[in-house]
């Protein structure tokens, strides 16, 4: 606690003493935790009353956003749009056309000085971001390209591990007449304009859980809009009327149209697609089989095109809205388990006009589109462990880096090559240095073995590193779990009377919904097929359907689905062909 405090007192030298005690005080509790990045990278967490105060990356240490809230002068600070919070959030950096150029000077600050990032009208910070210039330089770009590097914000996973509260309501310091004046003149021009306003504390009316579908439309309108004055103008054309509304619509980017249509297929699956008694649902099932099918003729979702990047970040600003709540029910794999039928913003969403007119026509090809499944992209990963180090630090890499095997590859043959570890006498092989032995070599092979083959240093390597695989979804971002995937599972169980059922595991694990699997094999083979919990597990189900079925499931899995074979196991046991007729 001493030593955190004095690395802290150089951190921060704005710090005073009593501020320094107070921040790490000497009798509360403080909880240490070690948490990883998706990069691999090491990142101590310090906790205090639950909430993480400051994070640690490679010795350098940084607020976080609970701490800047109570010392909001600890770092120079930067101010922005609100609506550009969202994609920071998202995991964007801030660019400097997205920065509000203040009647003052900017703050002084050099390339790689740490700085606060605050909204237009409240000085509380949102995001901890490292400056990629300096000041001045900045300033000679005529305040184009990247401006910070983000290192954490409000409302990512780290301030998810403290209470999750707001941001709190702290006005600006205006200290320049002259700005005093400019403020007084944009209230007074908003009046007359009939405008909606910022106001001087945008959370203290509209805060970003709270948004209504139409407030969240005129949000994202303003995402880049470099004027003020065009981004109200936009919310003014909003409100208007229908015609003006329209023209306001068509100005928007692309981005901020794809923002919109997924807000309105969300809302319009929630509302006229999915019951209560699908609950819980796959995600994965919820955008293909439900989203996909809201979406207007002529139009497609994609969300690497929208804001979010990520249907997962999608539904977490959702569940900040308390519109629904998503749990990982399954490893790796998130359900949605509750709907709130009775948020305002469900009950006020209306179908879109033309939608319903043309409903006879979409719902019969709902059925097909809700039938479109795209096998999961599987690439197997692998992380460095503890034994393996000191063969890949070299390269730079650390415990807990993640690698694909062509990247292993790649690491030892340029260890291997930087070391002249290659036989002069035969090329195929490869002299074991000390490392070598002490990583790859089990102890009775240490004195009997002094040269390996190219592919056995490989499979030896691979053998060793940590097993872990990465699954695509289509739309979705990729997703690194620990160890080999599991395959889906058949086997065939023998019931009473002497009768046969196919049992089917796993499905989840590809995106596949059970319930859905069940009712086509149903339809397709005519018996009776079930859901069933596996047995000894918590909120995990398998298909059951009467007799052997692995031909059709065969046919299903390997042909329609395009599953590769080696994900299959169980196959073999499908009941042998008699002859044709």
């Amino acid at each position: 606690r001493r030593k955190l405090r004095t690395d802290v007192a150089a951190a921060f030298p704005n710090l005073s003493a009593e501020q320094l005690t107070e921040f790490i005080p000497n009798k509360e509790e403080l909880n240490v935790i070690k948490i990883y990045s998706h990069k691999g990278e090491a990142v101590t967490v310090y906790m205090n009353n639950r909430n993480p105060i400051l994070f640690e990356i490679e010795k350098a240490l940084y607020p976080t956003v609970y701490t800047l809230w109570v010392y909001p002068d600890l770092l120079p600070a930067f101010t922005t749009w609100p609506p550009v919070l969202q994609k920071l959030a998202g995991g964007a950096d801030l660019m400097l056309p997205g920065v509000v150029v203040p009647s003052s000077d900017f703050p002084q600050v050099e390339q790689g000085t740490l700085c606060a990032v605050t909204l237009l009208g409240n000085r509380a910070p949102v995001a901890v971001a490292l400056a990629t210039m300096s000041t001045a330089e900045m300033l000679a770009a005529g305040m184009k390209g990247k401006g910070f590097a983000v290192l954490h914000t409000y409302m990512d996973h780290l301030w998810e591990y403290g209470d999750k509260s707001s941001p709190p309501t702290l006005a600006p310091l205006v200290t320049d007449p002259a700005e005093k004046e400019s403020a007084e003149d944009e209230e007074e021009m908003e009046r007359k304009e009939s405008v909606i306003s910022f106001s001087t504390d945008p959370w203290q009316h509209v805060g970003v859980g709270d948004l209504s579908l139409k407030e969240r439309d005129s949000c994202t309108t303003l995402m880049g809009k470099e004027e003020l004055d065009e981004n109200r103008a936009a919310e003014t054309a909003e409100g208007a009327n229908t015609e003006v509304q329209q023209e306001a619509e068509d100005s928007r980017t692309p981005q901020e149209q794809m923002d919109a249509l997924f807000n309105q297929c969300f809302f319009h699956a929630l509302k006229c697609k999915v019951k209560k008694s699908d609950l819980p649902l796959l995600t994965s099932t919820f955008l293909r089989s439900h989203m996909f099918s809201c979406c207007p003729a002529g139009q497609q979702l994609d969300i690497k095109k929208s804001s979010y990047k990520k249907f997962s970040k999608f539904l977490q600003c959702m569940q900040h809205q308390k519109i629904l709540q998503v749990k990982e029910l399954n490893k790796g794999v998130e359900s949605i388990v509750e709907v709130d039928w009775k948020h305002p913003d469900i009950k006020a969403f209306t179908v879109p006009e033309g939608f319903s007119s043309a409903s006879a026509a979409q719902e019969g090809k709902s059925e097909d589109r809700e039938q479109v499944y795209h096998a999961p992209e599987i690439i197997p990963l692998y992380g460095v462990s503890t034994k393996m180090v000191p063969l890949f630090q070299e390269s730079g890499h650390k415990k807990g880096s993640i690698l694909s095997s062509s990247e292993v590859r790649n690491i030892i043959i340029n260890y291997v090559k930087a070391n002249e570890l290659v036989d002069e006498t035969n090329k195929n092989f490869v002299k074991v240095n000390a490392i070598l032995c002490d990583c790859l070599l089990d102890k009775s092979e240490q004195d009997e073995i002094s040269n390996l083959k190219w592919d056995d240093l490989f499979s030896r390597c691979l053998e060793r590193l940590q097993p872990l695989h990465q699954v695509t979804f289509f739309g979705q971002e990729p997703i690194v779990r620990k160890g080999n995937i599991e395959p889906i599972d058949i086997t065939i169980a023998q019931r009473s009377s002497n009768k046969k059922v196919t049992i089917i595991k796993n499905l989840e694990l590809y995106g596949l919904d059970p319930q859905c699997v069940a009712n086509i094999l149903q339809q397709k083979v005519q018996a009776s097929a079930t859901i069933t919990p596996v047995p000894g597990t918590k909120d995990r189900v398998q298909v059951q359907i009467q007799g052997n079925q692995i031909h059709h499931l065969a046919k299903m899995l390997l042909e329609e689905y395009q599953l590769p074979r080696k994900y299959i196991q169980g196959l073999e046991k499908a009941p042998k062909v008699g002859r044709k007729k």
